[in-house]
């Protein structure tokens, strides 16, 4: 999908400007659960997701929607009992194929001649044999997409959860993870049913920001 069709589908929402969605945006723990997304806002919401960037635009994260009410009951005894897991519309495992630099024909097909026979060589030559960088890439790629997910769903007026709080090996054997697949996060989506605390603290700007060098 092209980003002007996607910008339409979401401007059938009602959304608010980027920098709003930065600032509202919390981990909401508290859902209805009786609400559920409409099939539209589910695509368009993975569909934004889809629009992150990865590296080498191997586009290795694979987001695996959680629907079936047992499967979430399995999920939620894996994570410490969390109520947004079975709670929330939506859970969203943020998953990403460790292999997929593997294949990069699919990534480049569109590309002008001559650049995939310059990018094809150069994504081997990044990978290969580099086991950390393989992992590291998933994760960058995966928290990428999940900030994504995260504005995109604030904008079309619904709340999330980042959470990392869960037995991942206890998951990933749930939903039948593949040996060449990685879990980064989790994150649930709905409607918030009660406010976060207030923001307990942030850490001055000049400590965070750092000009040039340390």
């Amino acid at each position: 999908m092209s980003r002007l069709v996607l910008s339409r589908k979401l401007s059938l929402f009602e959304g608010m400007d980027t920098l709003s969605a930065i600032q509202a945006r919390r981990a909401i723990k508290h859902y209805d659960p009786e609400h559920r997304l409409t099939d539209e806002e589910e695509k368009t919401l993975l569909e934004a997701a889809m629009q992150s960037p990865t590296a080498f635009n191997i586009q290795h994260w694979r987001f695996v929607l959680v629907k079936d009410p047992e499967v979430r009951q399995q999920i939620r005894a894996a994570a410490w009992d969390q109520a947004q897991v079975t709670d929330a519309s939506l859970l969203i495992i943020l998953a990403a194929n460790k292999a997929a630099w593997q294949d990069p024909a699919a990534y480049w097909a569109n590309a002008p001649e001559g650049v995939s026979d310059f990018m094809l060589p150069a994504i081997n030559q990044y990978y290969a044999g580099r086991e950390q960088v393989q992992q590291d890439e998933c994760m960058r790629s995966c928290g990428m997409a999940g900030m994504t997910i995260m504005l995109a769903a604030k904008a079309m007026g619904y709340d999330t959860c980042p959470m990392d709080g869960f037995d991942f090996d206890a998951v990933g054997k749930i939903i039948n993870l593949p040996n060449d697949h990685v879990i980064s996060f989790m994150i649930a989506v709905g409607k918030g049913t009660k406010e976060a605390w207030p923001k307990p603290g942030q850490l001055p700007y000049d400590q965070v920001v750092i000009n040039n060098t340390f």
